[in-house]
């Protein structure tokens, strides 16, 4: 008697017991949902928390310090010199700074610290040959000295030598099939590109 249960008592835990598991789901699906841009959320915060030291950046231009008669004696090299590469990686550094948006690229009397850089080598090496013996596969890399100043304290804050940016390509004489060609240009502007990636992400990272 006492421990019979009625149907509408039964009827009523079934529907208390379907809430629960709908209200578990729910939460589930919304933590899902959430943790992704709770976590992109996060690596913002953190990234520009690091930043907060400095705000703006002096980019001087690069300075072309490859030794060409040392270049032109050592036969691992295919090309010792691109004309005006300095200047692209100035301009690529740049440009990187204002698309990341961390530090801002200022006028040498309005920034915090000062980057400067010296370009040391530039490379065109070899990494596959076809059956004819012919070079099938090239990596360019183009390296440089860095240091960057705290205009405030006039002190180092980091230096850094032979930072490299490197880009791999099938040039345009290449045999290989199914492979994306390009031209030596197109190499050397993904190089830069890279090395201009790297520079920002290592003086962001260390602020």
């Amino acid at each position: 008697m006492g421990g019979q249960v009625s149907g509408e008592d039964a009827d009523d835990g079934e529907e208390e017991m379907r809430h629960r598991i709908s209200l578990k789901r729910l939460l589930i699906i919304f933590a899902i949902c959430y943790l992704p841009f709770a976590i992109l959320g996060c690596g913002y915060t953190t990234r520009s928390a690091i930043s907060t030291k400095y705000k703006t950046v002096y980019i001087p231009p690069f300075l072309n310090k490859i030794d060409i008669a040392n270049e032109s004696s050592t036969g691992n090299k295919y090309t010792i010199y691109h004309p005006g590469l300095e200047s692209d990686v100035t301009k690529g550094v740049s440009n990187k700074f204002l698309f990341d948006g961390n530090i801002r690229p200022v006028k040498s009397e309005a920034a915090d610290v000062t980057l400067k850089g010296e370009l040391v080598d530039y490379r065109r090496d070899a990494l596959r040959y076809d059956d004819s013996s012919e070079v099938a596969e090239y990596r360019i890399s183009v390296s440089v000295n860095l240091k960057l100043w705290d205009n405030r304290k006039n002190e180092l804050i980091w230096e850094e030598n032979g930072f490299t940016g490197i880009a791999d390509y099938f040039p345009t004489t290449s045999t290989l099939l199914n492979v994306t060609k390009k031209t030596d240009d197109q190499a050397i502007s993904d190089a830069v590109v890279d090395l201009a990636r790297r520079i920002v992400e290592r003086s962001v990272e260390e602020w």
